[in-house]
């Protein structure tokens, strides 16, 4: 089952990830960008703000995607995969920062980038403004997280509409709630 975690910068994603890779067995645990050896490069020039090109953003994104699934989603179908991050991502940052992108369009390009490999659930994490702002007042923030709440806040409505739009079983979970009632939440469901 292949499962990606989505939600904006400090939703909580990565620490229910690392909850549910201790309990559970025969699991493989990745992130986008940089579950890969070209993807670690990818994020790192991604994360320094050194491409003046959306596009060119959107085209690193997507060859990281290609690359992930390639080496890691494709050959572990057959386990429990947790991905922090993945295509949704893609598609909300590429439409907050580019409003020449139609979603029809960024959908086929993922699908070319994932060979129809789509997830078979997200879990998203929706996040108050309240919470974000508590949660990046306490951290060093990256490139992406300095363009500002209301930025990540568009980022978060246009992934939350796109999930709607999309043929793949969801659940949203409230970012804002304790760490031990979102991880049973979720645990249950994977476990089902």
């Amino acid at each position: 089952m292949y499962i990606i975690f989505e939600g904006i910068d400090t939703c909580g994603k990565s620490t229910q990830i690392e909850l549910l890779s201790q309990r559970l067995q025969d699991v493989i645990v990745t992130k986008e960008p940089g579950g890969t050896e070209f993807g670690k490069k990818a994020r790192e020039i991604l994360l320094s703000n050194s491409l003046s090109s959306k596009r060119a953003e959107l085209l690193l994104f997507l060859a990281d995607r290609a690359e992930h699934y390639e080496r890691v989603i494709k050959p572990n179908r057959d386990k429990i995969i947790l991905s922090d991050r993945g295509f949704l991502s893609g598609i909300g940052y590429a439409l907050a920062n580019n409003s020449d992108f139609s979603f029809d369009y960024l959908i086929e390009l993922n699908r070319f980038a994932l060979e129809d490999g789509f997830p078979d659930l997200i879990i998203f994490f929706k996040i108050d403004i309240e919470t974000l702002k508590l949660r990046t007042n306490s951290k060093e923030l990256d490139s992406i997280e300095q363009r500002g709440l209301d930025y990540l806040l568009r980022v978060q409505d246009i992934m939350i509409n796109s999930l709607k739009k999309l043929d793949i079983p969801y659940i949203i979970v409230n970012a804002s709630n304790d760490i031990e009632s979102i991880y049973r939440k979720i645990n249950n469901l994977i476990l089902q």
